[in-house]
């Protein structure tokens, strides 16, 4: 195509803005970083300290170190380990903070609350009930912030959990859908109405006291947390820099110890819990009038696995009968919790190749329409032992994510947790891998 000489220089400067803008756009997306500093605390393989996750720092724009909780007795925001996190042990909130010096851009966030392994406490709830209690939980939340100096918070209220859904036969089925017409599903808090507006004014009042000194507040919404219930979306958004929605062990060997299913699906999947998925909660907030650069992506870098039985059938294609948890792993030691080195190790390679029964490798099944993400899984043998199914996020599902969020023009990923990344290299000699390969895809 012609163009005159005078229209030359003016093309160049339009696409030059639009590369700048382009750049602009991805240079606002966040990236949330998450580490439990608990992880330091464990023996082995899986002791992470702030130290190994260094690498990962400049692929992030915030760092969430956590986690502070409620003192059940004074309603103070407190360490949950005081020997690791404060002045008087290892020093680790100021060690985490002092990051800045090294990174300047970089957003060091408190995290609040927290959700690993453990039920809900019932505390959460009280706190909200009287303003005394929320004044001095503020008051602690805003010195534990200024005196480590941090940038805000990041808050992962305790919610009650969903209950999880029930394999039932056909019959089953019928009876429970009868009974739902006269019953209801069941309540999970009494006081549900009181607890969503008394947490609006919790958010209302941390906002007013961080106001002066611009400290950020975001949220959690932890799995399993119906936030229609608790939430009143639109009341509380303008309160929040970021709504971190944690769309990960949406089944879990835990909660589901019949059935394996897909633990963090982007999209819906047939016949299974409605908005159990990527796309379903994002949905939920964006009805609710919450803009979408304001919302978060967690992606997890943790899998989940089963015990397959003879019953499983031969084909690994979920959801399918299980036996609860499978085995723990060498690194973070909990049964059916699998970080992704562990899960790497377990698929096949050169080390595990013609290694039989618990070592053997297992099958990977990828995900080519980019929608629930990827599984592998090893049969049972003769004897009925060393079946395994496993649900688990890699570079590639990660990637799709981030894409998703780019697509959206969401606000951003999160990934949860930095410790269960491979912050050593030893899957495929890159560290952070997952982090990387979703942060290039925004």
């Amino acid at each position: 195509m012609w163009l005159p000489k005078t229209a030359v220089p003016v093309l160049c400067l339009i696409l030059a803005l639009l590369a700048c803008d382009g750049q602009a756009q991805q240079s606002t997306a966040k990236v949330l970083c998450y580490y439990d500093g608990s992880n330091f605390l464990i023996e082995g393989l899986g002791k992470v300290s702030l130290l190994d996750i260094e690498a990962a720092v400049p692929f992030c724009s915030h760092l969430v170190y956590g986690y502070a909780a409620v003192d059940p007795d004074s309603n103070k925001a407190v360490s949950r380990n005081p020997n690791l996190d404060l002045d008087t042990g290892k020093g680790n909130f100021r060690l985490a903070t002092q990051l800045k010096r090294k990174f300047p851009t970089l957003k060091v966030l408190l995290g609040i609350g927290g959700y690993r392994f453990s039920a809900p406490s019932p505390k959460y709830l009280e706190l909200l009930e009287t303003g005394a209690a929320r004044i001095t939980f503020i008051n602690s939340v805003y010195s534990l912030v200024k005196t480590y100096e941090f940038d805000g918070i990041d808050l992962a209220w305790q919610f009650p959990q969903n209950k999880p859904k029930k394999i039932r036969s056909t019959t089953g089925k019928l009876w429970h859908g009868f009974k739902k017409v006269f019953s209801g599903d069941q309540v999970l808090d009494e006081k549900a109405d009181e607890h969503r507006e008394e947490f609006t004014a919790l958010l209302r009042e941390l906002k007013n006291a961080f106001r002066s000194d611009g400290y950020q507040l975001g949220i959690t919404v932890l799995p399993h947390v119906n936030a229609s219930i608790f939430m009143d979306i639109p009341a509380i958004i303008n309160y929040l820099d970021f709504v971190n929605i944690a769309a990960y062990d949406m089944q879990t060997p835990e909660r589901n110890p019949k059935e394996a299913d897909y633990a963090a699906p982007l999209y819906e999947l047939n016949e299974r819990v409605f908005g159990n998925n990527v796309d379903g909660l994002v949905k939920l907030w964006l009805t609710n009038n919450a803009p979408a650069s304001k919302l978060i992506v967690s992606i997890p870098t943790h899998g989940r696995g089963w015990k397959l039985t003879e019953d499983s059938g031969l084909t690994g294609v979920p959801p399918l009968p299980a036996d609860g948890a499978g085995p723990a792993g060498p690194q973070i030691q909990q049964e059916g919790f699998y970080s992704w080195p562990e899960t790497c190790a377990k698929l096949p390679n050169p080390s595990n190749t013609g290694l039989k029964g618990a070592d053997a490798p297992l099958r990977k099944v990828g995900d080519p329409t980019k929608r629930f993400g990827s599984y592998a899984f090893r049969l049972p043998d003769k004897d009925g032992e060393n079946g395994l199914w496993v649900s688990y996020e890699d570079p590639d599902t990660a990637g799709n994510k981030a894409a998703y969020v780019k697509a959206k023009t969401l606000g951003g990923i999160a990934i949860n947790d930095l410790a269960y990344d491979d912050f050593r290299g030893s899957c495929a000699g890159e560290k952070f891998p997952i982090l990387r390969a979703a942060k290039y895809r925004l």
